[in-house]
């Protein structure tokens, strides 16, 4: 099975990143364990995201949810500049209200298969102007810089959120060979705790099965047993925080039994699912 590395760690419910890369970078597919804004500043670069293609333009807003499989392919003869923020799953939830919730952005952006939304006319943008603030505040020292970068944080996500609500932003539709990809994936996400084989799948999305295997390792470049493998251990790693018994988290995700189970939890995580269940109850 391929190892599609979990990337990155969050100690803390949001952390904001400026990066530049001016050297060659070789970038696999990864996944984390929060939620992921990136904003495009400059560089050429194709970003990759579950299934999905999408060749960025600068200030484009990419949005990438906990455990989607992702990377970018980056033309190393250009500088790759952007602003990174890492979510906690349940940061944004905390602004929720029964009026607004700052999460709708990562909702709508799941319901259209689109990871990236572009703004329509930057210079007369509200969210552009907000956007620019916050570059500001995450590039400059001063006084509580780290609180006043979340702050600024949050007023853009309110903005991200009123344009997307207007349909001031432009939630883009990915760039892929064959559409059918798609609706593989969304049969696939929603079956992750039932027993699939590759005839159910191919049966429910009306493909043969040589040509489900096929397309989905030219499309998305892993194969359909390893991307489902890595969905349901995602899967399984998130319902064990919640408490739920070891055993009843295993079957649950669809594992036929206990050792599979363990051998590929702790190959992934480098933890048992035990230990998982005892480092969540410290936190």
């Amino acid at each position: 099975m391929d190892n599609y590395e979990k990337r990155g760690y969050l100690n803390s419910d949001f952390r904001l990143f400026h990066l530049v890369d001016t050297k060659r970078q070789d970038f696999e597919y990864h996944y984390h364990e929060f939620d992921k804004i990136i904003i495009f500043i400059r560089g050429a670069v194709t970003y990759r995201i579950e299934g999905c293609n999408y060749k960025l333009e600068p200030y484009d807003i990419i949005l990438v949810s906990h455990n989607d499989i992702h990377k970018p392919d980056v033309d190393p003869s250009v500088p790759y500049e952007r602003i990174i923020v890492y979510l906690s799953p349940g940061f944004l939830h905390a602004y929720r209200s029964d009026s607004y919730d700052l999460s709708a952005c990562f909702q709508k952006s799941k319901e259209l298969h689109s990871h990236v939304l572009r703004i329509h006319s930057m210079e007369k943008s509200s969210l552009y102007r907000t956007l620019s603030d916050l570059e500001y505040a995450c590039t400059h020292d001063g006084y509580a810089k780290d609180l006043y970068c979340q702050v600024v944080f949050l007023e853009f996500m309110i903005q991200l959120n009123r344009a997307s609500v207007t349909n001031r932003v432009k939630y883009l539709p990915p760039a892929t060979g064959d559409r059918r990809i798609l609706s593989i994936m969304d049969y696939i996400n929603s079956h992750l705790t039932e027993d699939m084989t590759v005839d159910t799948i191919a049966e429910a999305c009306y493909i043969s099965r040589y040509h489900l295997m096929h397309l989905f390792k030219e499309e998305t470049g892993y194969t359909l047993f390893d991307y489902i493998t890595e969905k349901r251990l995602a899967l399984a790693r998130d319902l064990l925080k919640t408490g739920i018994s070891v055993t009843e988290v295993c079957f649950g995700c669809g594992f036929k039994n206990y050792s599979t189970f363990s051998r590929a939890y702790k190959k992934q995580f480098h933890a048992s699912p035990s230990e998982t269940i005892k480092e969540h109850a410290k936190a």
